[in-house]
């Protein structure tokens, strides 16, 4: 316990005295939650569209209203649609929506399909869907706004009021940052202890060390504990900023979260811990954390790209990523509550991973120079 003290101590000195240290735990964690807060986003709003209103009635009048009445759409109005041909090409709008002539007579007809047009601008698959998904929606509210306005002539008996249980606001950044903090946890981890041992190498202190009566383990452990500990304040403030800057809710009990983050963690640094054995170099280090943690955290966690949609194989990987569990538990713990059947699991999962990897990490670090 002496030594271990002793290399505890002299880890956090070293710390004090190396600002990187400080930048990647504590300035690095800031820039990327201000990235993923206001760059990383699923919610289009104030799509810009052209509106070719070719029937000048009431009816098209009204409806032209609530188009440009919709926080989803910033409309242009024209008469014909070729006053909107060069601007659709040059991107300068997403969609070009046409009011026919023959749209007030739509209620004559037996189907009442919507006589409405929209032209979306194909280059931009994603945004095309969401025009056309927002466009249906505007056209279904303006059809009941017109029932009710007219003696509810019409309206079905049975009217639909969705109620959502998750992400009540259905606002993305909701669930995005708090997947986030996975990611900023794989890269601040894993980043950590990557350096811990190559810089040992660069500046020539490792053949110190060896010369000690210090152990294996005691060597593991005098590394990690000090970066275990910054990487929990890095995590305490990433989610001050999440809960009290972006007014994500928080639904969960924070003693689960500091558990869940404690186990990740583990396995973020084991990570990091392999990599810095075969690295002898910082920058070799860095580069291997980044290919061997931040990456598939990234892609194969879930937290932009959905995992069921992947193929057979893929899918498989992604249960040896420590940030697929930890993506999935944050998401439970801000947006729904202590879900114990899913978050005992996850843990499990992490603390097995961490496991493998410390155990991995231990057998490739001998006391010897070769």
């Amino acid at each position: 316990m002496r030594r271990l003290r002793a290399l505890i101590i002299k880890e956090f000195y070293q710390i004090i005295r190396d600002p990187s240290s400080i930048l990647i735990c504590f300035v690095l964690p800031l820039i990327l939650m201000f990235i993923y807060g206001y760059g990383v986003s699923l919610d289009l709003d104030h799509i810009r569209v052209g509106l070719v209103l070719e029937d000048t009635s009431p009816e098209a009048q009204n409806f032209a209203q609530s188009l440009a009445n919709s926080r989803y759409f910033d409309t242009k109005i024209g008469r014909d649609r070729k006053e909107f041909l060069d601007d659709i090409i040059r991107g300068n709008i997403r969609a070009i929506i046409i009011v026919p002539s023959y749209f007030s007579s739509f209620r004559n007809r037996p189907d009442q399909i919507a006589p409405i047009q929209v032209l979306a601008d194909g280059s931009e698959p994603n945004t095309a869907t969401f025009v056309q998904n927002y466009a249906t929606g505007v056209w279904q509210n303006w059809l009941q706004q017109e029932s009710i306005s007219k003696n509810l002539q019409g309206l079905s008996l049975i009217r639909v009021q969705p109620r959502f249980w998750y992400n009540e606001e259905l606002e993305s950044r909701n669930f995005l940052i708090p997947g986030s903090l996975a990611i900023i946890m794989t890269l601040i981890g894993t980043l950590l202890t990557a350096l811990v041992i190559a810089r040992e190498w660069e500046r020539g202190t490792m053949e110190a060390l060896m010369a000690t009566p210090v152990g294996i383990k005691e060597l593991m452990l005098g590394k990690l504990i000090p970066y275990f500990a910054m990487g929990m304040l890095s995590m305490a403030l990433c989610v001050l900023i999440a809960v009290f800057y972006y007014h994500v809710p928080f639904r969960g009990s924070f003693m689960v979260l500091g558990v869940v983050s404690s186990c990740f963690l583990l396995s973020a640094l084991s990570v990091g811990l392999l990599i810095s054995t075969s690295a002898r170099s910082q920058f070799v280090a860095a580069q291997g954390a980044m290919v061997a943690a931040f990456l598939p955290g990234f892609i194969l966690s879930g937290f932009l790209f959905e995992i069921s949609s992947m193929p057979v194989p893929i899918r498989l990987i992604t249960y040896l990523v420590s940030a697929r569990y930890f993506v999935s538990s944050l998401q439970t713990l801000f947006l729904v509550g202590n879900v114990w059947s899913l978050l005992i699991p996850n843990t499990c999962a992490m603390l097995m991973i961490a496991l493998f990897f410390f155990s991995w990490a231990g057998k490739r670090i001998v006391k010897r120079l070769d």
